[in-house]
Protein backbone atom coordinates (compact mmCIF):
# COMPACT_ATOMS: atom_id res chain seq x y z
CA UNK A 1 0.00 0.00 0.00
CA UNK A 2 1.58 3.27 -1.30
CA UNK A 3 5.35 1.84 -1.37
CA UNK A 4 5.44 3.32 -4.51
CA UNK A 5 4.77 0.29 -7.02
CA UNK A 6 3.05 2.68 -9.63
CA UNK A 7 6.06 4.86 -9.92
CA UNK A 8 8.44 1.63 -10.91
CA UNK A 9 6.25 1.13 -12.90
CA UNK A 10 6.01 4.33 -14.94
CA UNK A 11 9.62 4.64 -14.94
CA UNK A 12 9.84 0.80 -16.27
CA UNK A 13 7.47 2.04 -19.10
CA UNK A 14 8.71 5.64 -19.77
CA UNK A 15 12.74 4.40 -19.59
CA UNK A 16 12.85 1.31 -19.92
CA UNK A 17 10.67 0.32 -22.75
CA UNK A 18 8.33 -1.95 -21.19
CA UNK A 19 4.61 -2.62 -21.59
CA UNK A 20 2.06 -2.62 -19.22
CA UNK A 21 0.00 -5.12 -18.59
CA UNK A 22 -3.61 -5.28 -16.19
CA UNK A 23 -4.94 -8.77 -14.76
CA UNK A 24 -8.79 -8.39 -13.46
CA UNK A 25 -8.95 -9.08 -10.02
CA UNK A 26 -10.14 -12.03 -8.45
CA UNK A 27 -12.78 -12.82 -6.60
CA UNK A 28 -10.19 -13.72 -3.48
CA UNK A 29 -8.83 -9.90 -4.06
CA UNK A 30 -8.45 -7.31 -1.18
CA UNK A 31 -10.68 -4.33 -1.23
CA UNK A 32 -7.40 -2.23 -0.96
CA UNK A 33 -6.38 -4.27 -3.76
CA UNK A 34 -9.47 -4.37 -5.66
CA UNK A 35 -9.91 -0.20 -5.72
CA UNK A 36 -5.80 0.47 -6.43
CA UNK A 37 -7.27 -1.57 -9.85
CA UNK A 38 -9.68 0.57 -9.97
CA UNK A 39 -7.35 2.67 -10.45
CA UNK A 40 -5.23 1.72 -13.04
CA UNK A 41 -7.81 -1.03 -15.45
CA UNK A 42 -9.12 -0.81 -18.51
CA UNK A 43 -12.23 -2.12 -19.55
CA UNK A 44 -11.68 -6.26 -19.63
CA UNK A 45 -14.13 -6.45 -22.31
CA UNK A 46 -11.84 -5.07 -25.04
CA UNK A 47 -9.32 -7.40 -24.86
CA UNK A 48 -5.53 -8.49 -25.43
CA UNK A 49 -5.53 -5.63 -27.80
CA UNK A 50 -5.61 -3.07 -24.64
CA UNK A 51 -3.11 -5.27 -22.50
CA UNK A 52 -6.08 -6.48 -20.96
CA UNK A 53 -6.88 -10.06 -18.91
CA UNK A 54 -9.50 -11.36 -17.13
CA UNK A 55 -7.79 -15.00 -16.77
CA UNK A 56 -4.16 -15.34 -15.92
CA UNK A 57 -4.30 -18.04 -17.99
CA UNK A 58 -4.84 -15.44 -21.05
CA UNK A 59 -2.29 -13.19 -20.00
CA UNK A 60 0.40 -15.72 -19.30
CA UNK A 61 -0.46 -16.92 -23.39
CA UNK A 62 0.11 -13.46 -24.64
CA UNK A 63 3.56 -13.23 -22.87
CA UNK A 64 4.67 -16.56 -24.23
CA UNK A 65 3.91 -15.79 -27.25
CA UNK A 66 5.80 -12.05 -27.28
CA UNK A 67 8.08 -13.17 -25.00
CA UNK A 68 11.34 -10.61 -26.13
CA UNK A 69 9.02 -7.96 -25.46
CA UNK A 70 8.78 -6.63 -22.13
CA UNK A 71 6.20 -6.61 -19.84
CA UNK A 72 4.91 -5.26 -16.44
CA UNK A 73 2.50 -5.89 -13.96
CA UNK A 74 1.54 -4.78 -10.64
CA UNK A 75 -1.97 -7.41 -10.97
CA UNK A 76 -0.45 -10.44 -9.07
CA UNK A 77 -3.62 -11.04 -6.27
CA UNK A 78 -2.88 -14.27 -5.41
CA UNK A 79 -0.67 -17.09 -5.25
CA UNK A 80 -2.69 -18.51 -7.84
CA UNK A 81 -1.59 -15.73 -10.00
CA UNK A 82 2.06 -16.34 -8.81
CA UNK A 83 2.17 -20.33 -9.67
CA UNK A 84 1.24 -19.53 -13.30
CA UNK A 85 3.37 -16.74 -13.83
CA UNK A 86 6.98 -18.00 -12.11
CA UNK A 87 6.49 -21.22 -14.52
CA UNK A 88 7.91 -18.85 -17.10
CA UNK A 89 11.57 -18.57 -17.40
CA UNK A 90 11.37 -14.81 -18.28
CA UNK A 91 9.29 -13.85 -14.98
CA UNK A 92 10.90 -12.38 -12.27
CA UNK A 93 8.82 -10.42 -9.13
CA UNK A 94 9.81 -7.41 -7.06
CA UNK A 95 8.40 -6.27 -4.06
CA UNK A 96 8.59 -2.32 -3.29
CA UNK A 97 8.50 -1.55 0.22
CA UNK A 98 8.28 1.94 1.74
CA UNK A 99 8.39 2.26 5.98
CA UNK A 100 5.06 2.44 7.27
CA UNK A 101 4.96 6.28 8.59
CA UNK A 102 6.06 7.21 5.13
CA UNK A 103 3.33 5.45 3.83
CA UNK A 104 0.60 6.71 5.79
CA UNK A 105 2.04 10.49 5.28
CA UNK A 106 1.24 9.65 1.13
CA UNK A 107 -2.00 8.42 2.16
CA UNK A 108 -3.10 11.22 3.86
CA UNK A 109 -1.25 13.68 1.19
CA UNK A 110 -3.32 11.13 -1.48
CA UNK A 111 -6.64 12.01 0.40
CA UNK A 112 -6.19 15.44 0.69
CA UNK A 113 -5.71 15.63 -3.02
CA UNK A 114 -8.93 13.93 -3.48
CA UNK A 115 -11.01 15.62 -1.15
CA UNK A 116 -11.42 12.49 0.95
CA UNK A 117 -11.04 11.90 4.82
CA UNK A 118 -8.11 10.11 5.48
CA UNK A 119 -7.41 7.32 8.10
CA UNK A 120 -5.89 7.55 11.22
CA UNK A 121 -2.76 6.13 11.93
CA UNK A 122 -4.62 3.16 13.70
CA UNK A 123 -7.27 2.48 10.57
CA UNK A 124 -4.24 2.78 8.52
CA UNK A 125 -1.93 0.27 10.17
CA UNK A 126 -5.27 -2.41 10.44
CA UNK A 127 -5.51 -1.71 6.84
CA UNK A 128 -2.24 -2.76 6.16
CA UNK A 129 -2.00 -5.65 8.41
CA UNK A 130 -4.99 -6.95 6.56
CA UNK A 131 -3.50 -6.28 3.16
CA UNK A 132 -0.16 -8.21 4.52
CA UNK A 133 -1.27 -10.69 6.75
CA UNK A 134 -5.09 -11.62 6.13
CA UNK A 135 -5.17 -15.65 6.42
CA UNK A 136 -6.74 -15.80 2.76
CA UNK A 137 -5.46 -13.33 0.74
CA UNK A 138 -2.82 -11.59 2.38
CA UNK A 139 0.59 -10.57 0.51
CA UNK A 140 3.30 -11.24 2.84
CA UNK A 141 3.40 -14.77 1.85
CA UNK A 142 3.87 -13.56 -2.03
CA UNK A 143 6.38 -10.82 -1.15
CA UNK A 144 8.60 -13.48 0.76
CA UNK A 145 8.87 -15.00 -2.73
CA UNK A 146 10.53 -11.72 -4.69
CA UNK A 147 13.90 -12.45 -6.24
CA UNK A 148 14.36 -8.55 -5.86
CA UNK A 149 13.57 -6.44 -2.71
CA UNK A 150 13.63 -2.83 -3.36
CA UNK A 151 12.47 -0.43 -0.47
CA UNK A 152 11.24 2.47 -1.33
CA UNK A 153 12.28 5.70 1.33
CA UNK A 154 12.19 8.49 -0.86
CA UNK A 155 9.64 11.03 -1.81
CA UNK A 156 12.41 12.08 -4.37
CA UNK A 157 11.32 10.30 -7.86
CA UNK A 158 14.55 11.17 -9.36
CA UNK A 159 16.58 9.71 -6.18
CA UNK A 160 13.93 6.13 -6.59
CA UNK A 161 14.86 6.11 -10.65
CA UNK A 162 18.27 6.53 -9.82
CA UNK A 163 18.05 3.34 -7.53
CA UNK A 164 16.18 1.73 -10.14
CA UNK A 165 19.28 2.62 -12.46
CA UNK A 166 21.56 0.66 -10.16
CA UNK A 167 19.24 -2.13 -9.70
CA UNK A 168 19.40 -2.91 -13.23
CA UNK A 169 15.85 -4.53 -13.32
CA UNK A 170 15.85 -5.39 -17.28
CA UNK A 171 19.51 -7.13 -16.82
CA UNK A 172 18.97 -10.46 -18.53
CA UNK A 173 21.47 -12.52 -15.84
CA UNK A 174 18.65 -12.23 -13.73
CA UNK A 175 16.61 -14.47 -15.46
CA UNK A 176 19.58 -16.63 -16.63
CA UNK A 177 22.85 -16.89 -14.80
CA UNK A 178 25.79 -16.40 -16.50
CA UNK A 179 28.08 -19.51 -16.67
CA UNK A 180 30.57 -18.16 -12.96
CA UNK A 181 27.23 -17.28 -11.26
CA UNK A 182 26.23 -20.46 -12.12
CA UNK A 183 29.23 -22.67 -10.98
CA UNK A 184 29.09 -20.30 -7.63
CA UNK A 185 25.33 -21.29 -7.12
CA UNK A 186 25.67 -25.23 -8.09
CA UNK A 187 28.74 -24.92 -5.06
CA UNK A 188 26.74 -22.81 -2.50
CA UNK A 189 24.18 -25.61 -2.86
CA UNK A 190 27.05 -28.13 -2.04
CA UNK A 191 27.60 -25.86 0.96
CA UNK A 192 24.48 -27.24 2.28
CA UNK A 193 25.79 -30.35 2.34
CA UNK A 194 28.07 -30.43 4.73
CA UNK A 195 27.93 -31.44 8.56
CA UNK A 196 30.63 -29.33 9.49
CA UNK A 197 30.00 -27.44 13.10
CA UNK A 198 32.48 -24.89 12.22
CA UNK A 199 31.73 -23.64 8.62
CA UNK A 200 29.70 -24.90 5.22
CA UNK A 201 32.49 -25.29 2.51
CA UNK A 202 30.76 -26.45 -1.09
CA UNK A 203 33.60 -26.74 -4.07
CA UNK A 204 32.60 -27.62 -8.21
CA UNK A 205 35.05 -28.88 -10.50
CA UNK A 206 34.96 -27.49 -13.84
CA UNK A 207 36.77 -28.14 -16.88
CA UNK A 208 35.15 -26.64 -20.36
CA UNK A 209 31.74 -25.18 -18.75
CA UNK A 210 31.18 -28.97 -17.88
CA UNK A 211 30.70 -30.18 -14.38
CA UNK A 212 33.33 -32.77 -13.37
CA UNK A 213 32.42 -33.13 -9.95
CA UNK A 214 31.25 -31.59 -6.93
CA UNK A 215 32.32 -31.78 -2.94
CA UNK A 216 31.63 -30.56 0.32
CA UNK A 217 33.76 -30.54 3.64
CA UNK A 218 32.97 -33.28 6.52
CA UNK A 219 34.37 -36.56 7.33
CA UNK A 220 35.79 -39.10 5.33
CA UNK A 221 33.62 -41.44 3.47
CA UNK A 222 32.48 -44.19 6.64
CA UNK A 223 33.60 -42.26 9.63
CA UNK A 224 31.25 -40.41 11.73
CA UNK A 225 29.59 -37.33 10.71
CA UNK A 226 31.04 -33.98 12.10
CA UNK A 227 27.66 -33.20 14.02
CA UNK A 228 27.82 -37.14 15.23
CA UNK A 229 31.05 -36.77 16.75
CA UNK A 230 33.45 -37.87 13.87
CA UNK A 231 35.46 -34.72 14.48
CA UNK A 232 37.71 -34.01 17.22
CA UNK A 233 37.82 -30.12 16.63
CA UNK A 234 33.48 -30.19 16.20
CA UNK A 235 33.09 -32.31 19.07
CA UNK A 236 35.81 -29.84 21.60
CA UNK A 237 33.86 -26.70 20.21
CA UNK A 238 30.70 -28.48 21.12
CA UNK A 239 31.56 -28.79 24.45
CA UNK A 240 33.51 -25.81 24.78
CA UNK A 241 29.87 -23.89 23.98
CA UNK A 242 28.08 -26.49 26.43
Amino acid sequence: MLAGKQSVVTYLVDRQGFSRLHLAPTASTTISSSAAARDTLLDPSKGPECNVFSKVEELVDYITKRWQHRWVTTDIWDENVLEKLVRRPSFFLVSVDAPLGLRWQRCKMRCASDGQRAPSLEEFVARNDDHLYNRNVGLARLIDRAEVRLVNCSDDLEQLYRTLEELDLPNEQRLRPNWDQYFMQLASLAAQRSNCMKRRVGSVLVREKRVISTGYNGTPRYLKNCNEGGCQLSTELVKSRG
